[in-house]
This record gives structure tokens, sequence and C-alpha cells, in this order.
């Protein structure tokens, strides 16, 4: 069984502001016409499909890690404002399919009563992260093996390594990435959570290169810095561009380009929202850039022709000091804007 709530149009109407004489991106996307996922695939692609856009809504994975939850809700408000941009020569919304959700209902409810203050329970929802992981990883491939983009939104960072899993399997060979997140999230190999998604990839040989920009340099242990010069894996801090002033944003950009081509690798674009100042998120935070430089990020990456994924974690509506629903603004917004400007980017959009 395929584990996946498919987008359908009744599931998204609602969703979309109606306007006389406008159209809106989530009347032109491709939906499901089936409930088998291969055959929803290959007629996404056969009608003209390169993006698939895809929701994992969960927080389990920055609960295993003891954070803050509320990443479950990042999909939806990502659709109830991505839905509604204007459909106009500024975007193709015919190459997007809008395949759904990932079911997490199920790990969930089983995650509610556990008391994370205890081995067993931290065991355990760790546990549950790692089923989520294989649905991840088995969506991801068969997304990828028809040569189409996913665009991954939602849930926690410890996502990106079903990701990877998924991606390197289809793609025959290990994975290069770029994250733009003030965490390395390269902690120890200790059951999965959201800060160590990417230290398990590299561990299993699914990830051969990766460059992490604007980490913050207190808030990454020695351990995993440690962690990630022994892979050979190169930083730019926060401090570095934005306090010290050694490397312009744009230079640092330069520099994970430059690294990224030269390994050869298909390329995945990762990104935590909790980099983005006053962005709500799993871990909140006022220092940090701002939306337009996270933009320009995506925009530069979906540039290399080798970059081959899009993944938006941790928006969290629920975290936003002013309350949940102008959590659900910004965060769609915010998600929105990133997730156009990849699709902009790949199609060439101002070239």
């Amino acid at each position: 069984m395929t584990q996946i709530q498919f987008s359908t149009a009744s599931s998204i109407t609602p969703l979309i502001s109606h306007r006389e004489n406008e159209l809106k991106i989530g009347q032109q996307l491709l939906l499901a016409e089936s409930d088998t996922l291969e055959v929803v695939l290959e007629t996404f692609k056969r009608k003209g499909a390169k993006f698939i856009l895809l929701g994992i809504p969960e927080d389990i994975g920055p609960r295993a890690n003891l954070g803050r939850g509320g990443s479950t809700e990042g999909w939806q408000a990502f659709l109830s404002r991505f839905l509604n941009l204007q459909q106009n020569n500024f975007i193709r919304s015919n190459e997007i399919g809008l395949l759904g959700h990932i079911i997490t209902d199920d790990l969930q409810r089983l995650s509610n009563d556990l008391d994370l203050a205890t081995t067993s329970g931290l065991n355990t929802i760790r546990e549950l992260v790692s089923q989520l992981d294989e649905r991840v990883s088995k969506i991801i491939k068969a997304i990828a093996s028809l040569d189409l983009i996913p665009i991954i939104i939602g849930g926690g960072h410890n996502n990106a390594y079903g990701i990877l899993k998924g991606m390197s399997q289809a793609k025959e060979q290990p994975m290069a990435a770029v994250n733009l997140d003030p965490h390395t999230d390269f902690r120890n190999i200790e059951g999965r959570h959201s800060g160590n998604g990417f230290s398990y990839a590299a561990n299993e040989n699914l990830l051969s290169h990766y460059f992490s920009l604007g980490m913050h340099e207190l808030k990454n242990s020695a351990a995993n810095i440690n962690s990630l010069n022994k892979h050979h894996f190169p930083y730019v801090s926060y401090q570095q561009i934005y306090v010290r002033r050694e490397v312009s944003f744009e230079q640092a950009l330069e520099d994970a380009c430059c690294y990224l081509n030269d390994s050869h690798a298909p390329v995945g674009i990762e990104l935590d929202v909790d980099a983005i100042s006053f962005m709500p998120a799993s871990a909140y935070t006022n220092v940090g850039v701002d939306v337009s430089d996270a933009q320009f990020y995506v925009h530069t990456i979906a540039q290399l022709p080798q970059s081959c994924y899009l993944h938006l974690a941790e928006g969290a509506p629920c975290q936003h000091p002013s309350g949940f629903d102008a959590g659900v603004s910004d965060v769609g917004q915010g998600l929105a804007a990133l997730v156009s400007s990849f699709i902009q980017s790949k199609q060439d959009i101002g070239e």
C-alpha cells in the first residue's frame, strides 16, 4: 500500500479564492487521476510535468530531537498561499504536478503520549522516525526514477535522510547537497531525528558532498563540527557572512556552486526555514537571513543543471508569537515564495 494521500480537485478547490478574469496557479496544476502512485506519476510525466509537489505533515522528527513541534502544518500553510498565486507568463503551472502528502497520522498518534524524558519514550519516537524514513524514500525514489523533480514541503529536517536515500537509489549514485540552515544537522548516529539526517546519509554513503551554508558557530557542537571536518565537508558560517563580513553572501553561494559542480553528483537543495529571521519554525529565530536572501539562495542553486530537488523543512505556524493564524500567513507566504523562486529559476523565467 502506498502511504500517500493524493490531492484532488475536491481537496484543493476550497483553498482557492476565485476571482473574475483571474487564473490562479491552483487552477492549472496537474492533479492525480488514479489511486496508484506509479500510474499518477507516469500520467504527470506524459502530460508534461517537470515538478512534483509533495507534503510531509509531521513533527515527530523535531520532537525526537527534543525540539518543538508544529511542523505538521507547514504543508497546508504552503498550499493556502501557493495555490492562490496568479497564473501568468512568469510561471508555467502546467509543468507542476500536485501529488499530495505522505500519510503520517498513524505515526503522529503513536508519538503523542510518549514521555520523551525517558529513554524508552525517546527510543520509541526515534523508531517512528525510521518508519517515516522508509515511506519518504520509497515515494521519492518513484518520483526521481521518472526524472521528475520533487519539491518537498513540511515536516522536520529529519526527512532529508529519506529524500537523499530515495534520490540516491533512483540516480544510482551518492548525492551532493547544500543546506541553508543555522544547524548542520550532523549529530551523532544515535537514533533518527531532525538533527542527524545528513550524518546518517553520509554514514550510509548516500551523501558524498555536503556544503553547510549559514551555520551558526555557537549553535553547533564541537562534535558536529569535528564530524563535518572528518568528512571534509565545507561550511561558511553566518558569522563569517553577516557579522565579520569576511565573505559576502554572493561569494559564499559561488563557493557552494563550485564545490557542488566539482562533485559531479546530483544536487539537492535543502533549506530549514529556521534560517530565516522571524519565520515561524521549530526553532524560531530573529537572528537569521531575510526571505529575499533565502530566495536568492534557492534561485542560484537551482540554476545548476544537476540540481534535482528542493526540500523546505521545519515551517511551524503555531510558533508565531502572534498566534496560529499569523503563523499560517507567514509560513505560507514564505514557502510559496521559495517554491516559486525554484520553479521560475528552473524554467529560466527572466533569463
